[in-house]
């Protein structure tokens, strides 16, 4: 097993895309140009969705033309595309840029039938369909494919979710042919042994122990997507690590939440922290690329970015 964890930064597309008030595009490159110099090996910088739907990120094209001078050498960009119409979108920004802006692209299930619903406005079983098409053109044109599942440990509307039902969709999108898998703790509700649980029975399908090579290359993983809403994030970084999952997603400043994930008493949870994240595995020995001081100076810019839209909301 590696002793080095890889780290994903989600707040440029997942942080931002249910802030309230309008966050510009400027601003979205800034964030994007800050967290590039923090070291994280992966940025996850937007989604080629409806603007329709998420109107936060309808500028999707023009945040990746801002950025690609910015890419540093070996930093991993990925989007979000939630079927082949986005995907189509995110080949004609690499065309655009010339090169590879892109690396990655994402798509997106759940474990809960009702979220599923919910969120995507589909079943499991339509939405892994979906990513058929996807697939095959990340593939022919180079990109990786990484496969979120949410409410791998708990639904908002289904209470908890069975280890055995989160395999079966891991083992679908493992036959759909998808490089690497992201379980994603939707609400927070994980603690060291619902995340113990839940990772013994992923593992029967797909490894969860990383290899230097599968986090080198972003190919072969599980990754781990948590919310740190009761306190437990640290926790379950460092159970997790002990099952032998190497790669964590986090979103500086803690920003997001999904947001069928809540209601207007109580809003959804935001992501974990990036700098927990990273906090958490090396204080268990483990390496990652990570500057913690820049990484605070993004943080530090996202607060003051987001303050200032929702004060103008």
């Amino acid at each position: 097993m590696s002793s080095f964890v890889r780290i994903t930064d989600v707040s440029p597309r997942d942080g931002l895309q249910n802030e309230p008030g309008v966050i510009s595009t400027d601003e979205k490159i800034r964030l994007v140009e800050s967290l590039c110099e923090t070291g994280v090996d992966e940025i996850e910088v937007t989604s080629f969705v409806s603007a329709r739907w998420v109107p936060q990120l309808g500028d999707a094209a023009a945040v990746l033309s801002g950025v690609r001078t910015r890419k540093p050498p070996g930093m991993c960009f990925s989007v979000l595309v939630p079927n082949d119409k986005g995907m189509e979108a995110a080949l004609r920004a690499n065309d655009s840029a010339g090169a590879r802006l892109i690396d990655k692209v994402a798509v997106f299930t759940a474990a809960s039938e009702t979220f599923a619903q919910r969120n995507t406005n589909a079943s499991i079983g339509e939405t892994i369909e979906r990513f058929r098409a996807v697939v095959g053109a990340a593939h022919a044109n180079g990109l990786v494919v990484r496969g979120y599942v949410s409410c791998a440990i708990a639904c908002p509307f289904e209470g908890p979710i069975s280890p055995v039902r989160v395999a079966e969709v891991v083992q679908r999108l493992r036959d759909l042919g998808v490089d690497e898998l992201d379980l994603g703790d939707t609400i927070g509700a994980g603690d060291a042994a619902s995340i113990r649980a839940m990772l013994i029975e992923v593992d029967r399908v797909w490894p969860v122990s990383a290899t230097d090579e599968a986090v080198r290359s972003g190919r072969g993983l599980c990754t781990l997507h948590l919310h740190d809403t009761f306190g437990r994030a640290a926790t379950c970084v460092g159970e997790a690590l002990r099952s032998g999952v190497r790669s964590f997603d986090g979103a500086t400043a803690g920003l997001g939440g999904c947001p069928y994930a809540g209601t207007a008493e109580r809003p959804a949870p935001g992501n974990v922290d990036t700098g927990l994240v990273v906090r958490a595995a090396e204080r268990a020995g483990y390496e990652t690329h990570v500057d913690l001081t820049r990484l605070e100076g993004a943080a530090q810019l996202a607060r003051s970015i987001t303050s200032r839209a929702r004060a103008l909301a």
